[in-house]
């Protein structure tokens, strides 16, 4: 909540001030449309010589004010930082929903795709406003220009996603971590539920399911705390994720087999983990929505 608040305030603050940059209300009252002064048929960038000579007698009527070197800089660096951190945020939600699959994260997003996560809803959040600034005059403008309200659109799906990832971090994540578990039986193969409780902490052993055997990793130092490379987790199945890693599977060979693994097929899902992969697909969606917005607004 106190984030939410945070942004209201600094969106405020961004729009208190009247800016003076070219938006499609010159457009409106000129009777032309963004390509008469630009090059780039949705406005910004390089202009045409008609928008040079507009521009030159707006300068020197004082209807616009043109920006400093610093402020240009400064403009770049937030566009480089907006676009960067899009690219690793998308990518991770990408990379996870379409090359890892969803259960890679059933338990818990590993801690460096939660801190890319987190960060990047942080920086995208913070860049978009102050972008937005450059571009509108006011918040009026959100919803009397085109580009306003795609930019209000995505703005609704960001927060849609931000709200699903407090959901998830705060709510859904920590009842998965706890899971649902029961207790094995010695001498009985091991299936998903009695394999969870092997998870390597609380001075628990660390166990994980290859290929129909499960392995003990309690006493390798590459599986401190039930993690392997802080990318996967024991008490789980790893045969999906394990075929992508850089060794071969004669490295199992190092590890003690406890006992064999059988898959218990389709179990039926808990109310925590159908909410997980619905928002995990939801934000999927959200992820080409946005692209499509974004191509709109260049190319629609």
């Amino acid at each position: 909540m106190k984030q939410i608040i945070s942004i209201a305030i600094l969106m405020a603050c961004l729009f208190s001030a009247n800016s003076a940059f070219a938006t499609e209300e010159i457009a409106a009252s000129t009777g032309h449309d963004c390509s008469y002064c630009h090059l780039d048929p949705a406005g910004g960038g390089e202009l045409t010589s008609a928008g040079e000579a507009y521009l030159k007698g707006a300068l020197a009527s004082g209807e616009v004010k043109a920006l400093s070197t610093v402020s240009k800089l400064f403009r770049l660096a937030v566009g480089y930082l907006h676009i960067l951190f899009a690219v690793l945020w998308f990518g991770t939600i990408l990379y996870v929903h379409i090359v890892l699959k969803p259960s890679y994260a059933e338990k818990g997003l590993p801690r460096g795709e939660k801190f890319v996560g987190i960060l990047s809803f942080f920086v995208v959040g913070l860049t978009g406003l102050i972008l937005t600034r450059y571009r509108l005059d006011s918040l009026h403008d959100l919803f009397a220009t085109r580009f306003g309200v795609l930019l209000t659109i995505k703005v609704a799906l960001y927060l849609v996603m931000l709200f699903s990832a407090i959901l998830v971090i705060k709510v859904i994540g920590p009842r998965l971590a706890r899971g649902e578990q029961s207790e094995h039986i010695p001498g009985q193969p091991f299936n998903q539920l009695s394999l969870r409780s092997f998870n390597g902490k609380d001075s628990r052993p660390s166990y994980f399911a290859y290929q129909g055997k499960v392995y003990d990793a309690s006493n390798s130092k590459l599986w401190p705390g039930g993690e392997h490379m802080r990318r996967h987790s024991s008490a789980a199945d790893l045969t999906d994720q394990l075929s992508m890693a850089p060794h071969d599977a004669s490295v199992m060979d190092r590890l003690p087999v406890v006992g064999d693994y059988v898959a218990t097929g389709d179990m039926e899902r808990s109310t925590s983990t159908r909410v997980f992969y619905f928002v995990a697909n939801m934000n999927l969606v959200i992820v080409f929505l946005i692209l499509f917005v974004i191509a709109l607004w260049r190319w629609g």
